[in-house]
Formats: structure tokens, sequence, C-alpha cells
């Protein structure tokens, strides 16, 4: 059998696998329709949790709110049958009952094929402990979101917190405040020592940065140790307070922020209190706290605009173009991948040497080892629309890559393979 041959059969496996477990997932579903505790379904179900009586047969809450509650005894006889064990059998019914009842669109995209079972249960675990808006909040945002990685589901998880219960989010940031620590080690036989910590992220990044300062420093002043020494060594002299020394223009510690801002509708609102961090999802209220600290300065970048277009003629791509292309794409556009895009090269779609404009709309994040892959082997894309792409492999399988993800394609024998620089439609050149 060709390579081909064997990554095809091996493909209708897995979808025949997971074809078996939607139907069993079906069967589940229409199961606990049919058994569940009388008076138990949405906010009510709270008092049919409690068993007052060992002989008294009540609802288990398996789910997150709004969920219904199922019968335990009959609970009991499902998981038997399903061959699993009582803890971890009562733990998969509540995943498949937290997707049917909670994430509909999620089970949906399982029902349909988009959406691989395991993949479901994973995002059914995250949202049981959400409240009922923010479980409907994440179901919207991950509406056939094959790709999506785990970051980015703590990602999402975390902003729905912010968005639907800023006050449990708050709890929440407080009290790990209250675990933050450093710790010193003691000496091992090479007089060296280890360092652990928790630190606020906004000193952790100061402490970072101050390290990278005083390490490039070090090395300019004609130290020949690796780049980690010089950081551990670094770190020596800050707790000797020798920042203070005027050794150049970048020692003097400051803290700089720059603010991003996006200005909408839910913005001036005020409906809308999640901010960002990178991607990370961040209230408001902790970015206050941030920029109001003593001595820092803070550069307020205008807002761009991801659909923009504005190209220069040279290959050397701008930082206004790179910004713009992580704000639209994030990670790299390889499928699969989620290597963040501020880690990635920009590869031209259309090569500059053939006319492909140095623009964002022909600049395609990848990570060095995806874009050598394009470059040196059969890996080939197309930019279908902005932000979308159509990857074909070397043995003839496509994947759409877009910002819900990745997701194997049917591609017909006489349809017209990506091609280095094909557009579908043509980038924009104004």
């Amino acid at each position: 059998m060709t390579s081909t041959t064997l990554l095809a059969d091996l493909r209708a496996e897995v979808r025949g696998r997971e074809e078996s477990v939607v139907r069993e997932w079906a069967g589940i579903v229409e199961w606990a329709a049919g058994n569940v505790v009388a008076g138990s379904a949405g906010a009510e179900a709270v008092g049919a949790a409690t068993i007052r009586d060992r002989f008294v047969d009540t609802g288990l809450p398996i789910a997150g709110e709004g969920a219904p509650l199922v019968s335990e005894f009959a609970l009991m006889e499902l998981v038997a049958v399903l061959g699993r064990s009582p803890d971890g059998g009562r733990v998969y019914v509540g995943r498949v009952l937290e997707c049917a009842w909670r994430l509909p669109q999620v089970y949906a995209s399982v029902v349909a094929g988009r959406l691989a079972p395991w993949r479901a249960e994973r995002i059914a675990e995250a949202t049981r402990p959400l409240c009922p808006d923010a479980a409907a909040f994440v179901d919207r945002q991950l509406f056939n979101a094959t790709g999506v990685g785990w970051a980015q589901l703590e990602r999402l998880i975390a902003e729905a917190v912010i968005r639907f219960d800023p006050e449990r989010y708050e709890a929440e940031r407080t009290a790990a405040t209250d675990h933050r620590y450093v710790e010193v080690g003691a000496p091992d036989g090479n007089g060296l020592v280890s360092i652990d910590g928790l630190l606020d992220a906004a000193d952790g990044r100061d402490l970072d940065d101050a390290i990278s300062r005083r390490a490039t420093l070090l090395g300019r002043l004609g130290n020949e140790a690796s780049l980690d020494v010089r950081r551990s060594q670094a770190l020596g002299d800050l707790a000797r307070n020798d920042l203070t020394l005027d050794l150049g223009p970048d020692a003097a510690p400051a803290r700089r922020a720059v603010l991003n801002l996006h200005i909408t509708q839910a913005t001036l609102a005020g409906e809308n209190p999640v901010g960002r961090w990178d991607q990370t999802p961040i209230s408001a209220e902790q970015i206050r706290e941030w920029l109001a600290q003593p001595g820092v300065s803070v550069l307020v970048r205008p807002v761009i605009d991801v659909a923009g277009h504005v190209p220069v003629t040279a290959y050397e791509i701008p930082d206004r173009h790179r910004q713009q292309v992580e704000l639209r794409d994030h990670t790299c556009r390889f499928p699969y991948c989620t290597r963040p895009a501020t880690r990635c090269d920009l590869d031209h779609a259309t090569p500059h040497g053939q006319g492909g404009p140095t623009c964002p709309c022909n600049l395609v994040p990848l990570c060095r080892r995806h874009h050598r892959a394009k470059t040196h082997s059969r890996w080939r894309y197309q930019v279908t629309k902005l932000g979308t792409y159509l990857w074909r492999s070397p043995a003839g399988f496509h994947f759409e890559v877009s910002h819900r993800g990745t997701h194997p394609v049917e591609h017909s024998d006489d349809a017209d393979d990506p091609e280095p620089g094909v557009y579908r439609q043509p980038p924009a050149t104004h």
C-alpha cells in the first residue's frame, strides 16, 4: 500500500471511531431526558441534589447549572452498561450532558462531525463551573472551532468569567495574590542556589526586563559568559542595587506600558470589562492597578485596523505591519499549530520577487519549522480570503485554517491545488 492510501485508511478509521462515539452520545442524551428527577430542571434543581435519606433516589449535579439532574440509581445502571468505573463514568456522562444542555452549538458540531468528541469533553470539563451566561458565551465563541488550542480555551474561559461573573473573578484574583512568594534555596556543594517564586505579572515583567538590560550591558562591557549566566549575574547585581549606577541610557529602571485602546459601542457603554495582556484576558481593574504604580510611563498606541492595507515597496516588514498581522491571526497559520504569532516569521504569500506586496494582506505568520516546510517541502497554502488559508499536504490532504481553528476539508480531484502565492481572490494593492 502507498503512503497516501495508508493515510487515507487511517483518516477513515478516525472518522468511524468518532461516528461511533457520536451515536453513543446521542443515546446518553436520550437516556438522560428520560431519567430526570422530577422538578429538577434549571436553577430550581439545587435542592434535588441533597440526599436526605439513603433510600431516596435523588438527582446528581454531574453537569453545570441549568443541566438536568438525572436519577442516581439510573446513572449507576448506565455507567455499568458503558463499562466504565463509577467515578469515571459519572464524569463522562456529566460532560456529555454539559455539551447537550449548556453548550448546544458545541454539541451540534460534534453531531455534525465537525468537532471531535474528545475535544468537546475537554471544553465541557472547563465550562462546568461557569454560570449559564458565561457557558453560553463560550459556546458561541467555540462554534465549529475544531482546532482550538487548550491555551486559547483557558483564555476564553477567563474572559467569560470576567464578563459574566466579575465578582467571582475579583475574589479569586485577590485570593491568588496572597500566594505570592520568593524563595531562595540552600547553597549546594558548588556554591549555587535555586530561586523559586510567584509574582504579580507586571512585577515579573519588570524583573525580566531589568535582568535582560543588565545582562546585555554586562556583555557590552566585556563579559564573555553565556546569556543565561549573565542573566543570573544580573540578578545578583539587582540585589545589590547596582541599577542605580549610571551605566548608560538603558540602565535606568522603569515600567513602560503600551496601551492599545479598542473602542467599540460595548466599550463606551461599559458592557465589556475585559482587557488583555498579549492574548491573556485580564480585568480592567487589574490594568488600572498596574498603570497606577509610581514611575510608570504609558504609551497609548493608535487603534490598528486589522483589515487595513498600507503596502510598502521594500521586502523588509515594518513593525506596524507585524503588529497588524499578529492582531489578526494570533498564531502560526499551519494546520493545528498554536505557536503565538509574536514568535513567528512573516511569510510573503505571493513571493516578493514575483510582485507580492509587503502588505498585511500578503503576510502570513508561520513558525520557523512550518515556514521551512512550506519553503522546502511540498506543503502549500492558498489565501482564500483575509485571515483564511487552505493548505495542501504532500499526500494531497487539505485543511482550512482560520480564526475558528483547523478543519480538514474534502477536495475534489479536479479542483485547483494551492500553489505558493496563489489567491482565489487577488491581494489588495491599495
